[in-house]
């Protein structure tokens, strides 16, 4: 098959086969868990399938005129194979982990169709082209995030979906007006015809709220920590591989790899990363909430991506791009380790749980590791990406915000190892067991990825040095 209909079909399979999941229920629900694992196992395929037209460097764009402007245009480069690569893979973890966990669930149906379509939305996303389009699989994602965050339908739990869409909603209102004015200013939504065309303060500004409110960057993030209150799975996916990394992705693809900005907005951005990721992290060191400490990591962690891009040196792309993958894999283990311990436990207070080593050490060992690849701690993953964006950062000549997200790295490993030592060792306070197989499965190959990622790193920073080569380029 071409390229282009290999990245067609990355983005149809899923929002297709999602829209199948409910008839295919109507047979078994084994047929039905079935279908769904296997509509992501064949994203992942897809989208991976393209890696070696990531490492030959260079872009493919396919255009379909549509009506006013608004094409249908697919972009095929390095930055955003990166990106279906990382988000597809991790969904797909998520959904084998899903069996175990919600087998006991109402709603099955529904649970299946939207995390499929929630990652084959986010697929939609990255390979747009076109502002509207890009817009439009945003928007997708904003109602299955809605729906998936009330899942258990308890009355406080709609009113924090209500707020999460909401707020995102807002923002991503904000952001289409934002398209808006660049529309009005270029006369154009493609975004490959709009690099290096200088835009206005106020439609940076339009978009960049998008962005943040979606990323869940100080102040927009009050939804995130409250999302809590859906499955874990559901949260794995917000936190590590959709939800929250749309935004760092719109602003690689628009701010990095597009716009020229006015003067002023490029010394403002690293600063508003290192801030939002300094509170987060101060929020994770007093909150006792397991889910809630996760959160806030993520939103801490989301800012060194931001940093990463915003500083726009070589390093600091490459290691804002390993950051996704690197972020995803570890978070993502995180959370699954924490939906493993709060099933068995039935608690979500750190200070009610201990001991907890003795009766899963699979899982502890899991959360360890993927806690060792967060905080940056060689040779885990997470060690090179954070080591390279702080080097970044230097070398654009901002020391001071450098010190900041140092400092933020330590904060990091505190509230984490604090949460193991809490949870995992000390006297047991209540008895507990292993997650089913999948769970457990899932969370080791997560921790193990998380260590292989940084033994190995050689494979993936070529990909995203490929990435940075194609992005600094253009810039240069």
């Amino acid at each position: 098959m071409s390229q282009e209909t290999i990245t067609l079909l990355t983005v149809l399979v899923p929002i297709v086969g999602s829209m199948t999941i409910p008839l295919v229920g109507l047979v078994s629900r084994a047929a039905r868990t079935a279908w769904a694992v296997a509509l992501g196992a064949a994203t992942t395929l897809l989208a991976m399938s393209l890696i070696p037209r990531a490492l030959a460097g260079g872009e493919t764009v396919v255009r379909r005129g549509l009506v006013l402007g608004l094409d249908f245009i697919l972009v095929i480069d390095p930055l955003s194979i990166f990106m279906a690569c990382a988000s597809s893979f991790i969904g797909f973890l998520i959904i084998v982990y899903s069996i175990g966990y919600i087998r006991h669930e109402e709603n099955q149906n529904e649970y299946f169709l939207l995390v499929v379509l929630f990652i084959g939305s986010m697929m939609g996303l990255v390979f747009s082209g076109n502002l509207i389009f890009l817009y439009l699989f945003w928007e997708i994602i904003a109602i299955c995030c809605w729906r998936l965050i009330g899942f258990y339908r308890l009355k406080e739990h709609v009113k924090k979906a209500d707020k999460a869409f909401l707020i995102t909603f807002f923002g991503a209102v904000v952001m289409l007006l934002g398209f808006i004015v660049v529309y009005n200013q270029t006369g154009s939504f493609d975004i490959t015809a709009m690099r290096g065309v200088p835009i206005s303060g106020t439609a940076v500004f339009l978009i960049l709220f998008g962005m943040l409110s979606k990323s869940a960057t100080v102040p927009l993030h009050t939804w995130l920590p409250d999302a809590g209150v859906a499955p874990t799975t559901v949260t794995a996916l917000l936190h590590a591989a959709v939800l929250v990394k749309i935004g760092v992705y719109a602003f690689a693809r628009l701010f990095v790899y597009g716009f020229q900005l006015p003067p002023g907005w490029t010394d403002a951005l690293p600063w508003i990363a290192v801030v939002s990721s300094l509170i987060a992290a101060g929020a994770a060191t007093v909150e006792t909430d397991f889910k809630r400490i996760l959160a806030y990591s993520t939103v801490s962690q989301i800012g060194y991506i931001f940093l990463g891009y915003s500083v726009l040196t070589e390093a600091g792309v490459t290691g804002s791009t390993l950051f996704i993958l690197m972020h995803g894999l570890a978070k993502a283990g995180l959370f699954l380790c924490a939906g493993i311990v709060i099933h068995a436990t039935h608690k979500r207070d750190i200070r009610e749980m201990g001991g907890l080593f003795k009766s899963m050490p699979l899982t502890a060992l899991a959360f360890l590791f993927c806690a060792f690849s967060v905080i940056g701690i060689p040779p885990f993953g997470g060690f090179f990406s954070k080591f390279l964006v702080i080097m970044g950062t230097v070398k654009a000549g901002l020391v001071a915000a450098a010190a900041v997200a140092l400092f933020t790295a330590i904060l990091t490993m505190f509230y984490l190892l604090r949460t193991f030592t809490q949870v995992f060792l000390g006297e047991a306070k209540a008895p507990a067991h292993e997650g089913t197989r999948s769970m457990v499965a899932v969370v080791v190959i997560l921790a193990v990825l998380s260590l292989a990622a940084g033994l190995l790193i050689s494979y993936p920073s070529t990909l995203a040095e490929t990435t940075t080569a194609h992005i600094m380029g253009w810039l240069k």
